[in-house]
């Protein structure tokens, strides 16, 4: 082959390479996307999904239309299976939380994170640590002088699964209290609303939940928040309460919402979304009824999200097993 005929398969070859990496970048959907919820209307994963649902429609930032689609059932694993046979379509998309991980984890369920393809971190709810407003606990570091002293005595009501969100934050605090963590008293309830009645009708001496269930009744004055366990203080109405590490305790605890799509995406597929999702978590709208709700814009895109899902799995797996709670081998 002489030098121009090279030449000239070279340059085909690379406009055809051009071309096809063209196409790949240019990539969006072309039918109705699926927002699959697993759990009934109204809840914190549908309420996401909702708002998602909204702004796309209200700015037309997609191509195409959605649907918010509900697979309740099994704590989350319906949602999940629904997805399972549907490897490599962008055009069904879930919003899940913190249950992907621990579920897994403590044998509830066989799938996890890795099943399929996170998208984006959406939101943080961080969770705080609230008693009733006579309670003789004043302070974060009277609870702690209590559960180091004797963790058996410091009844905990949480919501709404053994191994959930609330329960990792009641160990973590004890964890960094120096107390016990297996010896942990903790009380699960069905609810927020029935782990609160209990705290105020003194069945249990401490409620943990998140921040958006404590604001209210802290408005009313019926519960006294000792701390919120987020990074920072949180704005408006919950600005006056300390996080934990302000109180001493350095710990974070985080019931977050994830966007997953189904296994084998393509790399054009996932920039599609990425580019998606950074734009949404960008628009006041989302912004506003974030701080309404007293939740945080915590937007990771898919590749920082698998990596932070990753390392969250591991230290996860870690204060269940802590608190007995650890059955599944990653």
């Amino acid at each position: 082959m002489n030098k121009i005929m090279s030449l000239t398969v070279a340059l085909v070859l690379a406009a055809a390479a051009c071309g096809t990496a063209g196409a790949q970048a240019t990539w969006k959907p072309d039918r109705n996307i699926e927002i699959i919820v697993g759990s009934t209307p109204g809840t914190g994963t549908d309420r996401t999904a909702r708002l998602i649902q909204k702004i796309w429609q209200e700015q037309k930032a997609l191509p195409v239309t959605s649907t918010v689609v509900n697979k309740p059932g099994a704590g989350g694993a319906v949602g999940w299976a629904y997805m399972g046979p549907k490897a490599g379509d962008a055009h069904v998309l879930q919003v899940t939380s913190y249950n992907i991980v621990t579920n897994h984890i403590t044998g509830r369920s066989t799938l996890t994170y890795t099943d399929f393809t996170p998208i984006s971190l959406l939101i943080s709810e961080y969770i705080g640590f609230a008693v009733k407003a006579d309670s003789p606990y004043k302070t974060l570091a009277d609870l702690a002088k209590a559960l180091r002293e004797n963790p058996e005595s410091v009844p905990i009501g949480t919501s709404s699964s053994a191994g959930g969100a609330n329960h990792i934050a009641a160990g973590l605090l004890a964890k960094a209290a120096g107390a016990d963590v297996k010896k942990l008293k903790v009380v699960i309830y069905g609810g927020g609303g029935e782990a609160l009645t209990a705290t105020l009708g003194g069945h249990v001496a401490v409620w943990v939940n998140s921040a958006s269930s404590i604001a209210a009744p802290y408005a009313a004055g019926t519960i006294r928040p000792l701390a919120i366990a987020a990074p920072q203080r949180l704005p408006g109405a919950l600005a006056k309460l300390p996080t934990t590490r302000e109180a001493g305790f350095p710990m974070v605890a985080d019931n977050w919402r994830l966007l997953i799509a189904p296994k084998g995406l393509s790399a054009a597929q996932v920039a599609y979304w990425d580019h998606a999702f950074k734009t949404l978590t960008q628009s006041k709208e989302w912004n506003d009824d974030l701080a309404a709700a007293q939740m945080s814009n915590s937007y990771r895109n898919s590749a920082d999200t698998t990596k932070y899902i990753a390392e969250e799995y591991g230290d996860i797996k870690d204060i269940l097993g802590e608190l007995g709670l650890a059955k599944a081998a990653k």
